[in-house]
């Protein structure tokens, strides 16, 4: 069972529901409780004025991950309006993947495909999607991290602990298939904490990396302006002195991403091959997805950890008064002001993901935590 999650923009409070079940075809679930550990854990979130009617007009869902709470979230809309949240506990999940009626998942140790089986049955109830886990792929723990799926149709992943970019195997764990040119071997050392990778319509073409470094977790020492971002197929870098960026994605001929160490939200300015800050966010930076010229931001609050203490973004909140924050952002490209935002407290601190699923308008999802995996069966005929 989900527990109630509080929601208010002031005053209003929404709830997450239990997702449809089926045998053949998806049904309410039964009202009986399932396992705790599936449960919601306390959290609360608080959005804009406007967040809501702006969502409506986008005609889209959200999902995003956090892997400091295992949780893979779905934000939608009911029929009245307001927010509609579903969440599933998912180990360790970390980069997410939308292509077609499927949806990739990272996680601890496997890679996730889920499919929408309400996509030719649709489901009783509130929900016009109902993913169900169909696929999975063991990689290992290889701390994967962004994750994408090709025109070709290729499922590819930031294999963050063997420094590359690494494709599904049939039979290993995985197929690399790009390395850094500084990184002289595979080897299981997270050499560069290379961590976000962009597509074009040819395959991939950027990915970012905390530092240019070739030894054991050399990346710690370089977090402050060792940043790159590396265009693929030349090897070349084509930024560089940034500090932890991440979540590179190309739109509308621009390549986004965040210089996380800085709080900034920005683009790579090609004539000087250098970040062009947009925004600042009072947060960690991770997780991006762009729609309709509106990006959707996640911010985490910064671990107290020495990974993250010691940056830009420490002096860039105190000099703007405020404290770090864990939500998202919703960000006008050609402005750059926050047009919305979604702020996320209780004991979620930290997002890793964002991403948009056009068409969907309430998601449900069925998970590993409850029995309920046992009663959907769906037959390809």
């Amino acid at each position: 069972m989900v527990k109630e999650v509080k929601k208010t923009t002031g005053r209003k409070t929404a709830s997450a529901k239990k997702p449809a079940t089926a045998t053949a075809k998806p049904k309410p679930a039964p009202k009986t409780d399932v396992a705790s550990a599936e449960a919601d854990p306390s959290f609360e979130l608080t959005t804009s004025r406007q967040f809501e009617s702006w969502f409506a007009e986008q005609d889209a869902s959200l999902a995003f991950t956090t892997y400091q709470a295992g949780k893979l979230f779905f934000l939608g809309l009911r029929d009245d309006g307001k927010l509609a949240v579903f969440n599933r506990t998912l180990e360790r999940c970390m980069g997410i993947a939308s292509s077609g009626n499927a949806l990739y998942v990272a996680t601890l140790y496997q890679i996730l495909k889920f499919v929408d089986a309400a996509a030719e049955t649709p489901a009783d109830g509130p929900y016009d999607t109902f993913y169900v886990p169909q696929v999975s792929y063991y990689t290992g723990d290889v701390d994967a991290h962004d994750l994408a799926v090709t025109a070709s149709g290729e499922t590819i992943f930031v294999n963050t602990l063997f420094s590359c970019v690494a494709t599904l195997s049939q039979t290993h764990s995985f197929k690399p298939v790009w390395t850094p040119p500084f990184i002289d071997r595979l080897a299981a050392e997270d050499r560069c904490h290379l961590n976000g990778l962009a597509l074009d319509d040819k395959g991939l073409a950027y990915v970012t990396a905390v530092a240019e470094t070739n030894v054991a977790d050399g990346w710690r020492d370089h977090r402050d302006d060792g940043g790159v971002v590396i265009d693929v197929r030349s090897g070349n870098t084509i930024a560089s002195g940034l500090s932890m960026p991440h979540s590179p994605r190309l739109y509308d001929g621009r390549l986004w991403l965040h210089n996380s160490g800085t709080g900034y939200f920005g683009f790579i300015d090609p004539a000087k091959c250098e970040f062009e800050p947009v925004a600042f966010c009072p947060g960690y930076l991770r997780g991006l997805d762009i729609i309709n010229g509106f990006a959707i931001v996640g911010l985490s609050k910064p671990r107290g950890n020495k990974t993250f203490s010691g940056l830009a973004l420490d002096d860039n909140l105190a000099a703007n008064k405020v404290e770090p924050r864990c939500g998202l952002y919703v960000i006008d490209l050609k402005s750059g002001d926050v047009a919305h935002w979604l702020r996320i407290g209780g004991v979620i601190s930290e997002l890793y993901d964002v991403a948009v699923l056009p068409g969907r308008r309430n998601i449900a999802a069925i998970g590993f935590q409850s029995d309920e995996i046992r009663r959907v069966v769906s037959i390809e005929i």
